[in-house]
């Protein structure tokens, strides 16, 4: 089993509520989890208008599969005119 990781780190610059910040994220988030077959959630900064950071993971029996379905749905994120990507992070889960 192999498990990878991203966290990405997002700027919502044209929100000024977390109701803006909310329908900004939901197509994204939603977007994620109906296209691909990775789990994602907020993970911080759920409390700032303009800042968000969500998570994605991804299970694969092939460390390449799961490399390409991250690299996919980031792709999607930064697809998205009303988002911008500020820093992106991909960690592998180590096995004890």
């Amino acid at each position: 089993m192999h498990v990878l990781a991203l966290e990405i780190e997002l700027r919502l610059a044209a929100c000024q509520s977390l109701k803006e910040k909310r329908a900004v994220l939901r197509p994204v988030i939603d977007g994620l989890r109906n296209r691909f077959t990775v789990a994602v959630a907020e993970t911080n900064r759920q409390d700032e208008w303009q800042r968000a950071t969500i998570g994605l993971a991804a299970v694969s029996s092939s460390p390449s599969h799961a490399s390409d379905m991250i690299d996919e749905a980031e792709r999607f994120v930064w697809s998205f005119p009303e988002v911008e990507v500020l820093e992106t992070w991909q960690r592998w889960l180590e096995e004890d």
